[in-house]
């Protein structure tokens, strides 16, 4: 056999080269991981629009969408002044009567914030403003805001975030301020969202499935597969609110929601969603009730 001959590297380059090694991994590593966040700040709307409007922004594009008697793209300073942190176009209610602000979104995303200022004159307190998130037409999960400093037209913002992402939101005015002067409607800016990195792992745990009649009257079974893991189990109503919680880190394969809350009470008619949590993750099941 012939001989082999082994040159040592002076220790100086050996250090530049292993440096330079792990600089493009670190690249590589961020190129694959990393997610920018992208902000609709509505300026290129079309404005005097009614919704529904698409806006695309940084290879994403937003469906807005409303309830009710809706909103539409109008200049931020529409009535003579301009909520603090607003400014070019804004989405603008268009009644005096309460609408929810619908958002889907082209790709999943992780992380959603936007800017809100509901209508208070001279208030020294401020609504409660709610975003409820949903995957695929499941729901995700819920935040809630208030503007921190009260006032006319006063400004917050609203977040939420996960790491199993969400491909829609409905933003909500959840609950009125206790001063007299106010209305349930609000305006919205300078919305931001990240998507989702494109090497996120699926959801694999644990899941809930119906075992009887949905839409349901009297009592609802779900079966939840795979039964070998700790889960939690909870009923949440459409806006996100915990109803009732049938399981807490337990290892079950079978639980009943007889359509009643925490103390007892029946519950309304409408739909809601059987929340199981497993290690983090979260999986969510909608629900009939039809009394």
């Amino acid at each position: 056999m012939g001989a082999y001959r082994f040159h040592l590297l002076p220790e100086s380059r050996l250090g530049i080269i292993i440096a330079t090694m792990l600089l493009v991994a670190a690249s590589l590593l961020l190129t694959t991981r990393a997610s920018t966040q992208v902000l609709f700040d509505f300026d290129a709307a079309p404005i005097h629009t009614s919704l529904p409007v698409d806006q695309t922004v940084g290879g994403i594009t937003a469906h807005l969408s409303a309830t009710g008697q809706g909103f539409s793209i109008q200049p931020a300073n529409t009535m003579g002044f301009t909520p603090a942190g607003f400014g070019g176009l804004c989405v603008y209610p268009s009644s005096v009567f309460a609408a929810d602000l619908v958002i889907g979104f082209s790709v999943a995303v992780n992380d959603f914030s936007i800017m809100f200022a509901p209508q208070e004159l001279g208030c020294d307190d401020s609504a409660l403003m709610r975003v409820t998130a949903y995957m695929s037409g499941a729901w995700q999960g819920t935040a809630t805001a208030r503007a921190p400093q009260p006032g006319t037209w006063p400004t917050g913002t609203l977040s939420y975030n996960s790491p199993l992402g969400f491909d829609q939101v409905i933003v909500h005015y959840d609950q009125r301020p206790l001063c007299g002067d106010w209305g349930p409607i609000f305006m919205a800016d300078n919305m931001a969202v990240t998507a989702m990195a494109t090497t996120a792992v699926p959801f694999t745990g644990p899941a809930a499935s119906a075992i009887g009649p949905n839409p349901f009257r009297t009592a609802m079974r779900l079966r939840i597969e795979p039964s070998t893991v700790p889960v939690s189990v909870t009923v949440h109503d459409a806006g996100g609110r915990l109803v009732r919680t049938l399981a807490r880190d337990a290892v079950v394969h079978i639980v009943e929601w007889d359509g009643r809350d925490e103390d007892g009470t029946a519950v309304e008619s409408g739909v809601y969603f059987c929340r199981v949590i497993a290690k983090g993750n979260v999986q969510a099941t909608r629900i009939v009730l039809c009394r």
